[in-house]
């Protein structure tokens, strides 16, 4: 299954896989940043939008808001979610906006979609020149030399007598510029009670299960801040959105401000 079909598959489901983010928390994070640190223009636009969730709430602060994603399904969704809103297919990697705007996001870690260095050289490009000046692009990533191959997290939830069991987790080899995101959905007409229930006979359970692995682009922090340096003044901090740390050098996840220079 390609990186894309599985969300199209479970478009409708997609914010129940992601039923564990405080979209809000992390959108007023990214508000008050840009006030510190950029233009404090409401010219907003999300990379890799899904649903819309961030958007809804980037609205809600006050932006006018825009919104880019490679699917379908999920920009009619994110339609119905930010009537006020304009959405565009197009591919972050390479796309194109008539009129600049303030600030650009890319929640969830999104930015490794870009899928190899060259694409997210391209990507980085874009996002500068759809930037104004003093304009800032924020996201979150994840260190390639930090990632444990063991660890994933996993969450359960209940949907329209269903329930759902998601689990997701980096690998990395230890070479090269691609890593991966492993993606697991089961349903069942039965309650997940525990792990075991996800890996026990599906047929038992009457379980539809989807699974994929999407390739992403692999960068250490060194890497990406060498990649953004030439277009952004980089400020790199802690992946907490509840407060503004400086990254302490030593966590695996870190969100990076980039200010238009």
């Amino acid at each position: 299954m390609s990186s894309n079909a599985l969300y199209t598959d479970l478009s409708g489901y997609y914010d129940l896989m992601c039923s564990d983010i405080n979209y809000q928390q992390q959108s007023a994070s990214i508000h008050r940043l840009h006030q510190f640190l950029g233009n404090n223009g409401k010219q907003h636009l999300d990379l890799a939008c899904g649903t819309g969730p961030h958007v809804r709430h980037f609205i809600d602060l006050g932006y006018q808001c825009r919104g880019l994603d490679i699917n379908q399904p999920m920009l009619d969704m994110a339609m119905r979610r930010c009537p006020e809103a304009q959405f565009n297919l197009q591919d972050m990697t390479a796309f194109y906006l008539e009129q600049p705007v303030d600030l650009i996001t890319c929640f969830l870690y999104s930015i490794h979609y870009s899928a190899g260095i060259e694409r997210l050289k391209s990507c980085i490009a874009s996002v500068h020149r759809a930037l104004n000046d003093g304009g800032i692009f924020c996201f979150n990533s994840v260190d390639k030399h930090r990632i444990d191959n063991r660890l994933s997290i996993k969450h359960f939830a209940e949907f329209e007598g269903h329930h759902f069991a998601f689990e997701s987790g980096w690998h990395y080899s230890g070479q090269g510029e691609n890593q991966s995101l492993n993606l697991s959905i089961a349903k069942s007409q039965q309650p997940f009670t525990q792990q075991a229930d996800v890996d026990a006979d599906t047929s038992a359970h009457q379980t539809e299960l989807w699974q994929d692995q999407h390739t992403m682009v692999a960068t250490s922090f060194a890497e990406l801040q060498a990649l953004l340096e030439p277009y952004f003044e980089v400020h790199i901090f802690e992946h907490d959105y509840e407060k503004i740390v400086p990254w302490d050098l030593s966590s695996g996840n870190a969100l990076f401000v980039c200010v238009k220079i």
